[in-house]
């Protein structure tokens, strides 16, 4: 399936039936599975046969979506978590441990923020953040001998800053460790990164993937492009023997291609029980099965609404990688040539009392801690999805008070228009 164009992996891949098998992948609702010998059973949990046997760790239909997203993001094994932030911390946790270090951008999601700065630290993991247009001079000042990967947005919630994913891979590489980049927003449908030298790619499928706020979940897909023992000394928890899992050596056994997925489902899953669950999955693959048809919906209606605010006299700012005053405009054209995505984020002149006047008013845009569905919905980062960080820390992640994010949904472009041109008459 890896040789077929993303529209026809997001319509089949995963999942192929056999003959007089169902059409739909079928929904395993089991939490256990049934051997006819100790033996049998006793090959799974060695890692010596591939199969199941507790649905915490790995259940059918969560798999056949997993190897979706995996064959659309063109990587060599992937699972499902049972939300973007376990994925987030999944990846991260999987390779940096107490006493280790991160370098992160500082533009990323108000609750990965909160994971990083706080409780990961609270953890022992320490993280510096870089502006993700700093330069190269800086994002390499901020390694440390301990530093265990880099991790990055594609296109940042909610300051749609578009990460130069080039420039911090090969960072990442110069000092011997993985780029991890959370890809929610731009979906593989407009952007891979492992093409662009990412190694560890993580998505909330909550949103676009899923697209019609139904169900919580989360992925992580491995490019199987790092060598792990080529830095075995930097990542033990690959490169030498698992003593919580029969000696296991995860690079040695599973070679570059399966040794991060599977320590992280052998390991991770097994101890921290962040378990996708068969129906959720079901759902997700429903999304996924209109992914490509979606964003490019999503992109138009985006598109029109950013230019419509930018032109409007109660606007101050419009942030929005289409519009070619953007500063992440050119890094855009590289990265994302069919377009972002649906999510607009702007400022109004008057602050924050003009955003709450200007949501209050709205009628087809919905105040919801919600983004990347198929209805119009809108927030003030700041009250909401940001509420835990600083002013500090609202500057360094580009999230000024006032900032207002639409996530343009699948509705007419016209008519998302004249409803922000008679809320923004309110104010």
């Amino acid at each position: 399936m890896s040789n077929y164009r993303p529209e026809t992996i997001c319509v089949q891949g995963g999942y192929t039936p056999g003959n007089g098998e169902p059409r739909q992948i079928p929904i395993v609702q089991s939490t256990t599975f049934k051997y006819a010998t100790s033996e049998d059973m006793g090959k799974l949990f060695d890692l010596e046969a591939n199969g199941y046997f507790y649905s915490r760790l790995q259940n059918p239909t969560c798999d056949y979506v997993a190897a979706k997203i995996c064959a659309l993001e063109g990587g060599t094994a992937a699972m499902l978590t049972s939300s973007g932030q376990a994925a987030n911390f999944f990846a991260l946790f999987n390779i940096a441990s107490c006493g280790d270090h991160i370098v992160a951008s500082s533009s990323i999601y108000g609750g990965t923020f909160n994971l990083i700065s706080v409780t990961m630290a609270k953890m022992g993991v320490e993280t510096t953040f870089v502006a993700p247009d700093c330069s190269e001079e800086e994002l390499n000042a901020a390694f440390r001998p301990n530093t265990k990967c880099v991790f990055g947005e594609t296109i940042a919630n909610p300051a749609l800053t578009v990460l130069d994913i080039e420039k911090f891979a090969k960072a990442a590489h110069d000092h011997g460790v993985p780029l991890i980049v959370d890809n929610t927003f731009a979906t593989p449908v407009g952007c891979r990164p492992f093409e662009w030298g990412a190694d560890i790619v993580t998505h909330s499928t909550t949103k676009y993937m899923d697209g019609h706020g139904a169900a919580v979940g989360g992925a992580i897909v491995d490019s199987g492009k790092f060598d792990w023992m080529a830095h075995a000394d930097k990542f033990p928890g690959l490169c030498t023997p698992d003593d919580s899992y029969h000696g296991i050596t995860y690079a040695e056994k599973f070679g570059k291609e399966g040794a991060f997925i599977t320590k992280c489902t052998a390991q991770l899953m097994r101890d921290f029980g962040s378990t996708p669950s068969p129906q959720s999955a079901f759902y997700l693959n429903l999304g996924l099965e209109s992914l490509h048809v979606r964003m490019a919906r999503h992109c138009e209606n985006g598109q029109a609404v950013a230019e419509f605010l930018a032109s409007h006299p109660k606007v101050e700012i419009v942030h929005y990688c289409g519009l070619p005053g953007d500063p992440y405009h050119e890094v855009a054209k590289k990265y994302l040539p069919n377009g972002s995505c649906g999510v607009v984020s702007f400022e109004l002149k008057g602050g924050r009392p003009a955003a709450e006047v200007f949501m209050k008013h709205l009628k087809l845009a919905a105040i919801e801690t919600h983004v990347a569905d198929a209805r119009t919905c809108c927030l003030n980062p700041a009250t909401s999805t940001h509420r835990q960080m600083t002013e500090e820390q609202f500057k360094a992640a580009g999230v000024p008070a006032g900032l207002v994010r639409m996530s343009c949904g699948l509705e007419s472009k016209e008519d998302l228009i004249e409803d922000i041109a008679q809320a923004l008459e309110e104010i």
